[in-house]
């Protein structure tokens, strides 16, 4: 079994930045890709951004030249640098992984969600 804990949010007026943390722990033998999406009210949960184990990363448009997703792979965790943070960013923040276990079997848990607020 695989876990994922995201930490991290919270209030930032608009302009300032923000930096998110999720660390997986459990029965893993590696990650392939870790990402982040991100879930407004009344809205669907969508991609902020990923980023594989060989490091290469892809972004949502919406936050391309603002945000960077990093990885310790090491650490098995994944960070969201957030920065000229905008109210449209206001959201649930979910961490993802794509992981093989020590069965050797696929997990793609997910984080139980970070709040970030973005006030005008």
């Amino acid at each position: 079994q695989v876990q994922l804990v995201e930490s991290g949010g919270g209030l930032v007026q608009a302009g300032g930045s923000l930096r998110l943390s999720c660390a997986a722990s459990g029965s893993i033998l590696s990650i392939h890709a870790m990402g982040w999406y991100r879930q407004a009210p009344g809205k669907e949960r969508e991609l902020v951004a990923t980023a594989t184990s060989g490091g290469v990363t892809n972004y949502a448009d919406s936050v391309k030249g603002r945000f960077t997703i990093s990885r310790d792979n090491a650490k098995h965790t994944v960070y969201l640098q957030m920065n000229s943070l905008k109210p449209e960013d206001t959201a649930v923040y979910y961490c993802n992984a794509n992981t093989l276990t020590l069965a050797r079997t696929i997990a793609t848990p997910w984080g139980q969600g970070t709040q970030v607020t973005v006030s005008s």
